[in-house]
């Protein structure tokens, strides 16, 4: 009966797992969309504006919002694959994650963006997964987790470049504070599994 219930169990993380990712991505394209239907691309006044108040609704709004259709495609594939490495480590670790690095990335912009300035797009939490996969491998020091770790280095390596001011009209404060965020996230959930794992000897 255990081995019977094995692959329903997969199938169903599998399944959770599609329809997190792909609710993601459908908001993405849904919304911009609309906003080129009927908006004519005023719904991208609602991303983060730094330093004013009415801004600080972007942090949870940006994400979903695109310039156009080229914006969307290029961080729609990074999306997919990288917040596929992270919620295959646990549905529960994809939502910290996303959580944790909307926030930080959201708040790094609000602060230290360019005034007049107005920032969308995913790449913040794009930026989150990679810096988690990466860092991850540092704190937790298993082999699973470096082995996850070279192989984002060796898919998507050249994203560390990204978080420097090298390209005009790239919110390079999203990509960077969207790093810092999932590093974050990373050193919480490596110290909270040593922390279970401990519990869990002391208890054997």
């Amino acid at each position: 009966m255990q081995d019977n219930r094995l692959p329903q169990q997969l199938g169903n993380h599998l399944k959770t797992q599609v329809i997190t990712l792909g609710g993601f991505l459908l908001a993405f394209w849904v919304l911009e969309i609309i906003d080129w239907l009927f908006f004519h691309g005023a719904l991208n006044g609602l991303g983060v504006k730094p330093r004013t108040l009415v801004g600080l609704r972007g942090i949870f709004l940006a994400p979903f919002l695109h310039g156009n259709f080229a914006h969307l495609m290029a961080n729609t594939v990074p999306f997919l694959v990288l917040g596929w490495f992270v919620i295959v480590q646990g549905i529960r670790e994809f939502w910290i994650v996303t959580g944790v690095t909307a926030v930080i990335s959201g708040l790094g912009i609000w602060l230290f963006g360019s005034s007049n300035s107005v920032h969308i797009g995913a790449s913040g939490l794009i930026f989150g997964y990679f810096g988690y996969l990466l860092l991850r491998g540092y704190f937790e020091r298993s082999l699973r987790a470096i082995l996850w770790a070279i192989v984002v280095v060796i898919l998507y390596g050249g994203m560390l470049w990204g978080v420097l001011p090298l390209r005009v009209g790239v919110s390079w404060q999203a990509h960077l504070f969207g790093f810092i965020g999932g590093g974050v996230a990373a050193y919480w959930l490596s110290q909270r599994h040593a922390m279970l794992k401990d519990q869990i000897i002391i208890h054997e």
